[in-house]
């Protein structure tokens, strides 16, 4: 599923790319997606103007005139694809790659036509993607935002809202990172690399970790993240950015992923535990 810099990645496209421009038609083979008749979705959403894309977590929105957002979730194998009627016509473009044409990005089941000749395409492989529309001043009404937590790159999100999240919680350090009631965004990917950077072993008791590790986690949550931004996310399954093309922070992945294989730092084997059903990669030596 991708997670916060994927999703961030894919906001800042869409705000570069499609900020401004017109809806002007929808369409739909997957109508279990849209979680209301299709022909009222489209009634209501053509004709308005896409004022900003945002996040909360990993949630993205389309804020459009008219005071409507389209609330999209991409689930476990969805991603945003902003095409143009040149390179949606043509199979390959000069001096760059057709990421368009691989096949992870031909899973087409909805399709936003703008103003501009513009698409917003809805690729989504396994069809668990979600799209809703909503009262833009009714967003934080949502379920699946009101059972958020602060987001990892928020302002709220401070040593001191860790600290409180970590107080007397016997749970194992990488779950309560990767639970989004407590801190939205991270998953199972960055949860690894961030506890790696940290130098804190995945099973510690989160009310165990002590104040100086705790700052040193704070900052990894921090960096690590920044970095998968700018790297435009990881493309550990399915994920493409708009423009159908993979991450690259996968290039640069210390342990997840990398069991039986040396430690980037001490050349210790890294190792793998199952932890809430889910693969967790980790240095034995490095990390305590």
């Amino acid at each position: 599923m991708p997670e916060l810099p994927e999703v961030q990645t894919i906001v800042d496209d869409l705000n570069r790319k499609i900020k401004g421009d017109t809806i002007v038609d929808f369409w739909s083979d997957w109508k279990k997606s849209v979680k209301m008749p299709i022909e009222k979705f489209t009634r209501e959403i053509k004709g308005k103007k896409i004022l900003s894309a945002s996040r909360i977590g990993k949630n993205i929105f389309i804020n459009l005139s008219g005071g409507k957002t389209i609330y999209l979730h991409l689930k476990m194998t969805g991603h945003l694809l902003v095409k143009t009627p040149r390179n949606r016509a043509t199979k390959c473009q000069k001096n760059r790659k057709d990421y368009f044409s691989e096949k992870v990005n031909q899973y087409i089941h909805h399709i936003f036509y703008l103003k501009s000749g513009r698409t917003l395409e809805f690729s989504d492989l396994r069809k668990f993607g979600k799209i809703i529309l909503v009262d833009t001043d009714k967003v934080g009404e949502i379920k699946e935002i009101r059972r958020l937590g602060v987001d990892a790159m928020s302002r709220d999100f401070t040593l001191k809202e860790l600290d409180e999240i970590l107080d007397r919680r016997k749970t194992k350090i990488k779950l309560l990172l990767t639970d989004q009631s407590k801190i939205a965004g991270i998953g199972n990917i960055y949860a690894s690399e961030i506890l790696f950077e940290a130098g804190i072993l995945p099973s510690r008791p989160a009310e165990k970790i002590l104040p100086e590790e705790r700052k040193k986690l704070f900052f990894a949550i921090r960096k690590i993240l920044k970095k998968a931004i700018k790297l435009r996310g990881t493309s550990d399954s399915d994920y493409r950015d708009t423009a159908g093309a993979p991450g690259k922070f996968q290039e640069i992945l210390k342990v997840y992923r990398r069991a039986g294989k040396k430690c980037p730092r001490c050349d210790t084997i890294i190792q793998r535990e199952k932890m809430g059903q889910r693969g967790t990669f980790f240095c034995p030596v490095c990390q305590k």
